[in-house]
């Protein structure tokens, strides 16, 4: 059973820093494209970060290009997402996820079915 369980949310100043983690379970983690996403209320769901295992290219978002660094311990299982220089409107709920193929980040929509998400953890730089 494919799993993934996000952590690490919290409130944060402007300016701060936050590491989120993705816990992965039922898959291997080494074969797969695997990606960062956020949503904010009354907003769209979009890619923050998604990275590319195969020949290890990551992906950003321009609006988090500098400050989000996204990694992968594939032994552990886990994904991480290191958030530098905060704003406020990087305030939102942010989910890993994949759909288990070599192709999730060339994708360009994400409410299609077989994608597995986690459950989120909430961010909130305020201050």
């Amino acid at each position: 059973q494919v799993q993934l369980v996000e952590s690490g949310g919290a409130l944060v100043q402007p300016g701060g820093s936050l590491r989120l983690s993705c816990a992965v379970s039922g898959f291997t983690l080494d074969y797969y494209h695997i990606g960062w996403f956020r949503q904010a209320p009354g907003k769209e769901r979009e890619r923050v970060s998604c990275s590319n295992n195969s020949d290890g290219i990551t992906n950003y978002a321009d609006s988090v290009k500098g400050r989000f660094t996204m990694s992968r311990d594939n032994a552990k299982r886990m994904v991480y997402l290191q958030m530098n220089s905060l704003k406020p409107e990087d305030t939102a709920v942010y989910y890993c996820a994949t759909d288990l193929s070599l192709s999730f980040c060339s994708k360009t929509t994400w409410s299609t079915p077989g994608i597995f998400w986690g459950q989120g953890t909430q961010v909130t730089v305020s201050s």
